[in-house]
């Protein structure tokens, strides 16, 4: 018996792509935020010489390049793409695996299956670049995919609720959950980060001779946890993780009402559309 469901080799290759450029993408964001820290700590006049102040230029000037960098290298246009990819391609994956529509023929659901690849890559933009490197030699109908497709009703039906229910609710839970801390985290850090610039101020104005208070680079940590906030929508993808989660768990319920084919196919689309809900964000996300 078949374990689990070993997807196309063009869905390894769009997950793989995703996580690089969203690697390459998060770094450079890093890399900006701790060149303006640090240019706003060259600025605090430890030395006045101009030399120094060269120093301090010439780190405007790298962050300057690598902001142009990355807005030439659109990394977070590859990674919302990549990501839409495969999970376009997971889905009609186990579509086709379930024999569930449009693969519910007996004849012909390859051809249909190679179709909705070409489609699907012929909608994406951004791609062809992330997905250099990536191994490209593998089945993209597996064998795993085959077996699967062979097998009666019921055993189809274990494997989706194990290998995709289960997995996708659990997946869905954790992330809700994660993402929720992180947002408690950073606001934390925000709260404490701000009353340290208060306090900084403050100080200066009952000591003004004292010059080297962190008053800027205090600020530019601040406006760094709060663009850091905003880029990785914590508390937006905390609800939505949750909503889906608990469509996921409504769904669950209707397994034991699958008497045939019929019934599961429907099942299938159910439950593809509400994993298709973050899907969904990765294509609007790409087409902004």
């Amino acid at each position: 018996m078949v374990d689990c469901l070993k997807l196309p080799a063009l869905h390894d290759a769009a997950s793989s792509g995703s996580d690089g450029a969203q690697r390459r993408y998060l770094w450079l964001i890093r890399g900006e935020y701790c060149l303006l820290l640090l240019s706003s700590i060259l600025t605090m006049d430890f030395y006045g010489v101009p030399v120094y102040y060269a120093g301090a230029a010439l780190v405007f000037f790298v962050s300057l390049a690598v902001m142009l960098f990355r807005s030439l290298d659109k990394p977070e246009k590859q990674w919302y793409n990549c990501r839409a990819v495969a999970e376009s391609i997971k889905t009609i994956s186990w579509r086709y695996a379930m024999r569930a529509a449009p693969f519910d023929v007996d004849e012909g659901e390859n051809r249909l299956f190679r179709n909705a690849l070409s489609n699907i890559l012929a909608d994406s933009n951004f791609i062809g670049v992330a997905l250099t490197g990536n191994p490209s030699t593998g089945d993209q109908i597996t064998d795993e995919m085959v077996s699967i497709r062979a097998l009666p009703l019921n055993e189809r039906l274990e494997h989706y609720k194990k290998d995709r229910i289960d997995d996708q609710r659990l997946w869905y839970a954790r992330k809700a959950s994660r993402n929720k801390k992180s947002a408690g985290t950073w606001i934390g850090i925000g709260v404490v980060v701000y009353l340290f610039s208060a306090t900084s101020v403050l100080t200066h104005i009952v000591e003004p001779a004292w010059t080297l208070l962190p008053t800027d680079p205090l600020i530019v940590i601040a406006s760094s946890v709060l663009g850091w906030v905003q880029i990785k929508k914590f508390n937006e993808l905390a609800a939505s993780y949750t909503l889906t989660a608990h469509e996921i768990g409504i769904l669950q319920n209707r397994i034991g009402e699958i008497t045939s084919e019929f019934d599961l196919s429907e099942f299938i689309n159910d439950s593809e559309l509400a994993f298709s809900r973050e899907h969904t964000q990765w294509v609007a996300r790409a087409s902004n």
